[in-house]
């Protein structure tokens, strides 16, 4: 019944991409000419699966807006092979990616309900399901840490994950893991931001999420929630001088044709969650419950590699298309620290978060030995 209903929703929603770029569910999308055509994995001949023979085969619907060839549908289809190798291809997960089920709220909605069994997403669209994501909204937190560090908390035994994987739980989700390694969310503009000061008055578009643009706010520059297909016109035409993403979804869109700075603010962490609806890990039997999350273990640590990889061939790749890149040191995130906007945020999200957020930072400066 569910995979029906996700192939009857494919065919009515006919969605193109809001992936890393759209976030927060509130872009618009054109119409897709395609089908939707579900990815399988055709299991390794060399792992042994006999502990699977005796168990029915199980068929899972994993569904994200990321664009083919971005990390969070490579690392999707990544998952769903690792858990055909790993169960002779009892356990067969059908991967529709680049929207073809629907925008990250819509997919997050429908894992919710269970009409489709698992998603992949950026952060953003999960905080109005589950408050204490916010977290991941703090400005530059993660920035002075090592992708290391970051996953110790993130996927290790920490305060933080289990509050975490308890705010996924109440939402009917079970959370399998985050994929990230210390990349993140950039800055293009046609301003050279040199300085805190250059971001005074910025027009720069964001992601609908009230954290981002709060923020945005804080630090002068005026923050413009708009749909990800119409950013690159509203750039080309100077409707808005700026936007924030990830380096590869800057480089699919093309934006340095209409972009000559790439700012590595790195404000926000570039991470991507996978969970499950919650009926379905539960329906599962323990010994797919084990091969599922030692799938997402396996991917991630493929993954984490070539996230580095990935974000230093796009900046490569951006540079050789026009943009200067601008780095900064850590004096600049200092000051930016200190903005009183920005601290009041911090307060902010850290009391919406019951004080997940503080947690959150005493563990990243535990894992850095601070």
């Amino acid at each position: 019944m569910k995979k029906l209903t996700a192939l009857l929703l494919a065919g009515a929603m006919a969605l193109s991409l809001t992936a890393c770029g759209g976030g927060g569910g509130s872009s618009t999308s054109t119409p897709s000419t395609s089908t939707p055509d579900a990815s399988t994995s055709t299991p390794s001949s060399s792992a042994d699966t006999s502990a699977y023979d005796s168990l029915d085969s199980v068929s899972l619907i994993l569904a994200d807006s990321a664009a083919p060839g971005a990390a969070g549908a490579v690392f999707d289809e990544l998952i769903a092979e690792k858990a055909a190798e790993i169960t002779g291809g009892k356990l067969e997960i059908q991967t529709y990616i680049n929207g073809e089920l629907g925008a990250d709220v819509d997919l997050l909605r429908q894992m919710q309900s269970g009409d489709i069994d698992m998603v992949g997403s950026q952060i953003a669209a999960l905080v109005s399901f589950c408050p204490e994501l916010a977290i991941f909204d703090l400005p530059m937190v993660f920035a002075p840490y090592t992708g290391d560090q970051i996953e110790t908390v993130l996927n290790g035994d920490s305060e933080t994950r289990a509050a975490l994987d308890t705010a996924f739980e109440n939402a009917n989700w079970h959370l399998l893991g985050f994929l990230q390694n210390a990349t993140y969310r950039l800055t293009t503009a046609n301003t050279n931001l040199q300085t805190l000061a250059d971001f005074e008055g910025l027009m720069i578009r964001t992601m609908e999420n009230t954290n981002h643009m709060a923020f945005w706010e804080a630090i002068g520059a005026a923050p413009t929630p708009m749909a990800w297909n119409e950013v690159y016109f509203a750039l080309q035409s100077g409707n808005i001088e700026a936007e924030e993403n990830a380096a590869d979804t800057i480089v699919g869109a093309n934006l340095n044709e209409v972009q000559d700075y790439l700012a590595c603010t790195n404000h926000i962490l570039y991470v991507n969650q996978i969970s499950i609806n919650k009926d379905s890990w539960d329906s599962l039997d323990p010994a797919y419950q084990e091969a599922l999350q030692e799938a997402v273990n396996q991917a991630i640590d493929e993954m984490r590699v070539q996230l580095v990889d990935i974000d230093t061939q796009n900046k490569e790749t951006l540079q050789e298309g026009g943009m200067t890149l601008i780095e900064y040191e850590p004096e600049f995130f200092e000051e930016v620290l200190a903005v009183p906007g920005v601290q009041d945020l911090y307060a902010s999200i850290n009391e919406d978060t019951n004080g997940l957020a503080q947690t959150l930072q005493d563990e990243l400066a535990a894992a850095a030995g601070n």
